[in-house]
């Protein structure tokens, strides 16, 4: 976008594009590494493991907006061995 644009455009709009923005961020923030390199990461920066926490919930959340993947959710122990 251009300067023009940007201060043509309105400030709601603006707003969702960041918000949009920040949540790309977020969601792809860990692309690439599983839960044993975040597990390695969390040793010297405990923070890491709650953003990791926080990357997969807002993912699992569109994804099933969108039908991509369905949570599963578990009620009681005979669910889980089954």
């Amino acid at each position: 976008m251009s300067w023009s644009e940007i201060k043509s455009t309105p400030n709601v709009e603006l707003q969702g594009l960041l918000a949009a923005f920040s949540n790309y961020n977020t969601i792809h923030a860990f692309d690439g590494y599983d839960s044993d390199d975040v597990n390695r990461m969390a040793k010297d920066k405990p923070l890491v493991r709650e953003q990791y926490r926080k990357a997969n919930t807002m993912k699992e959340k569109f994804q099933s907006r969108v039908g991509v993947k369905k949570r599963k959710v578990v009620k009681t122990l005979s669910d889980i061995l089954n």
